[in-house]
């Protein structure tokens, strides 16, 4: 297929078939489609769809969100995972506020400059705002554009990447590049999935290569991945009355710069710590979290204090907050289902 062919085939089908009712589609404000763009990176849209509306009810424009505490962004992020996407999202509104007026940049090239905006979510906000003819190739159009093309370059090479960059941008329409942008991400998302591809459904099957020889499963190739790890650690669920505990996590590392239970090795290590501590404590059940590299098994130990004893005086940097004032806190999700139980 031609580059014309493919684009055409695109922009009709998603004019028929894709999806039009999200609610940061038919928009030109920029500050909504980068917050959308941000939020989907690796999230289902249906998960996006719970937390966009409450986002922008808190921080209906750049300024707002630039001004607010980051606790406060992390808070109502909490839940949905990949905490550096929020840290970078407060820090690229400080600085479009700081050192552009507030007011985005209207180029690729100078908004994948700001922080948490790559290459590909530049492009995908350029095309949908300002219109610009920039390629996109975040993980479902590469899945799309490697299989039609039968591109079997190993995306593991920076050079193989950057091959498949040329190609997207090769096949780019002359005009309508919000809609082709659109029906690229459309196809990935709902029809040419990672595991059986809807071919039938598909505008661009006639030319598919990989449909052609079988292959929907093979592409895109990348031969390097990261082994699976697991971890195992205890969680300590202070209580004293009607406050609960916290600590400050790491500002590098899983969970980082959010509220979260003191965390321990493991149960002889917890229990060493709370040994001659009054009051009394349980054990509850055990928490399975999944995280991108590794899976996460959790141990909650909650220790309840008498109301009127002294915190126990070798705790770690922290603070007491009451239940409502640890949910407005960025939490882990673990850490929040814990305290919302």
């Amino acid at each position: 297929m031609t580059r014309r062919t493919i684009a055409g085939a695109v922009i009709a089908w998603q004019r028929r078939h894709g999806r039009s009712g999200l609610p940061w589609q038919h928009t030109r404000d920029t500050y909504r489609v980068w917050l959308s763009e941000v939020m989907l990176q690796q999230t289902q849209v249906a998960t996006v769809l719970e937390y966009y509306p409450r986002f922008l009810a808190r921080f209906p424009d750049v300024r707002a969100l630039a001004a607010a505490p980051l606790d406060d962004v992390l808070a109502l992020w909490s839940g949905l995972g990949y905490y550096s996407r929020a840290r970078n999202l407060h820090r690229c509104a400080q600085a479009v506020v700081a050192a552009h007026g507030g007011a985005f940049p209207a180029s690729s090239a100078v908004l994948a400059t700001l922080p948490g905006i790559g290459r590909s979510t530049a492009a995908a906000i350029a095309a949908f705002c300002f219109g610009e003819r920039a390629a996109i190739l975040d993980g479902n159009v590469k899945r799309v554009l490697t299989r039609v093309l039968g591109f079997d370059g190993d995306l593991a090479r920076a050079a193989e990447e950057r091959r498949l960059w040329a190609e997207a941008e090769v096949l780019m329409p002359a005009s309508d590049v919000d809609v082709y942008t659109q029906g690229l991400m459309d196809l990935g998302a709902t029809v040419c999935s990672r595991r059986k591809p809807d071919c039938l459904r598909c505008p661009l099957a006639p030319r598919c290569v990989a449909r052609a020889d079988g292959t929907a499963e093979r592409y895109p190739v990348k031969t390097r991945r990261l082994a699976r790890g697991r971890r195992c650690h205890v969680l300590l669920w202070l209580r004293r009355g009607d406050r609960h505990f916290l600590v400050r996590r790491a500002e590098q590392g899983v969970w980082a710069g959010l509220w979260s239970l003191p965390e321990h090795e493991d149960p002889a290590a917890v229990e060493a710590v709370v040994k001659g501590w009054p009051g009394e404590g349980r054990w509850l059940p055990t928490i399975e979290h999944a995280l991108t590299h590794f899976d996460w098994t959790l141990q909650p130990l909650q220790w309840t204090l008498p109301a009127r004893a002294r915190p126990p005086a070798d705790l770690p940097p922290g603070r007491w907050a009451r239940r409502e004032e640890a949910l407005a806190l960025g939490l882990p999700a673990p850490v929040r289902v814990l305290l919302e139980a």
